[in-house]
């Protein structure tokens, strides 16, 4: 699975709801047609790229297409799924190119989801030579079946552009109870840019674009462009935010109340996980009657100062760091400095059973679905407790 690896140039990670407000294993009410989306067509649609995959209520797949600069939202009518019996596949690329016809060096595998109301795991993929994106499932049993967009219920809704350029990346999507956000990059001075749609979501629509501005701890400066990396919504005393996280990983959340279409917002830093990292997928559950926050990330710097035995590990953060107010931006805590293994703070805690997991997402109350590498490179697919 290939990631951006490039050195950090803004940073802020992860969300959670303490609120709760809905996160990616949490959109299970509403119905497509009904709250969910509105003006539905039938058809294939016109996808450019598929960069980003998530799922709203009653399994409406998200799609973020940068390169067409657009979101689709799909009615899979997926809601009686399998439990993950099987406890996973050894080798995902190999299963994958043998159901495709082609050879593991030929795959990619892009996003991962979870599709919360049938546990059914949802991949964007992306064969190589072709240079053709599409999506595949993977049910409780482990069987594998591409999903096919030839003719599906759907709506379509564009991205606004940026000041100066459009946008033309989408690194994250997620359903936020009253709205969908992504997370996308425009080419310009503010180039991070945090995109809300209503719900319900109309066929052919707009929706609307915030610049965001965010203190890397790391760097001990303010910066715009860089892309947010993962996003999850957050609510607190019913006022919401969206939470980020870029290359380089503090947390970061951005208030979206009484934001008007095309403002900046500024992000509040409230901890920092560390230089040389790259966050990849994050989302939130409860254990104990606390909540947390998951995030995995890659290891820019894993030879010369690694956090375990792969380039790939876990955090787990203490999700009530995102209420600080006194300690936050310059004064934000540091969860690491110096050894990257060793955590100096109980905020947030480096979890040794995650080592090498690539891609993940919760598959209930209990567990998550994780994809793991191996030392050879090899991609399995495995149920994990949460920690």
């Amino acid at each position: 699975m290939t990631r951006s690896r490039a050195l950090c140039l803004v940073c802020a990670a992860l969300g959670v709801t303490l609120g709760l407000a809905p996160t990616r294993a949490d959109a299970q009410t509403g119905s497509p047609g009904g709250p969910a989306i509105k003006g539905m067509v039938t058809g294939a649609p016109a996808l450019k790229s598929i960069q980003a995959i998530g799922f709203g209520p009653s399994g409406l797949l998200l799609i973020g297409d940068g390169k067409g600069a657009q979101v689709i939202a799909i009615a899979t009518g997926d809601e009686q799924g399998k439990s993950w019996a099987n406890k996973g596949l050894a080798d995902l690329k190999g299963e994958v190119a043998a159901r495709l016809g082609t050879t593991a060096k030929n795959v990619e595998i892009v996003k991962l989801a979870v599709n919360p109301a049938s546990q059914t795991a949802y991949l964007a993929v992306r064969l190589l030579s072709a240079k053709k994106d599409l999506i595949l499932t993977v049910d409780g049993d482990g069987k594998i079946a591409e999903f096919s967009l030839e003719k599906v219920k759907y709506v379509q809704v564009s991205l606004p552009q940026g000041e100066s350029s459009p946008v033309n990346l989408i690194t994250d999507i997620t359903w936020a109870g009253d709205r969908v956000m992504v997370a996308a990059q425009a080419n310009e001075t503010f180039g991070s840019k945090i995109i809300s749609i209503p719900a319900p979501l109309q066929h052919e629509s707009t929706g609307t674009l915030f610049s965001t501005e965010t203190f890397h701890v790391g760097h001990n400066k303010w910066e715009t462009k860089a892309p947010i990396r993962t996003l999850i919504p957050y609510e607190e005393d019913g006022k919401k935010y969206a939470v980020g996280s870029f290359t380089c990983t503090p947390i970061v959340k951005y208030g979206l109340d009484d934001l008007k279409p095309g403002a900046k917002v500024k992000g509040v830093s409230v901890i920092e996980l560390g230089t040389g990292n790259t966050p990849q997928d994050m989302f939130t559950y409860k254990k104990d009657g606390k909540s947390y926050i998951l995030m995995n990330v890659y290891r820019m710097f894993h030879k010369q100062n690694p956090v375990g035995p792969s380039p790939y590990w876990t955090a787990k953060v203490d999700a009530s760091i995102l209420k600080e107010t006194d300690k936050i931006n310059e004064k934000a805590i540091w969860r690491v400095k110096g050894k990257a293994d060793k955590s100096l703070t109980e905020f947030a805690l480096v979890v040794p059973e995650y080592h090498g997991v690539v891609a993940m997402d919760r598959l209930n109350e209990l567990n998550a679905l994780v994809i793991r590498t191996d030392d050879k490179g090899v991609l399995s697919v495995a149920v994990l407790p949460l920690p």
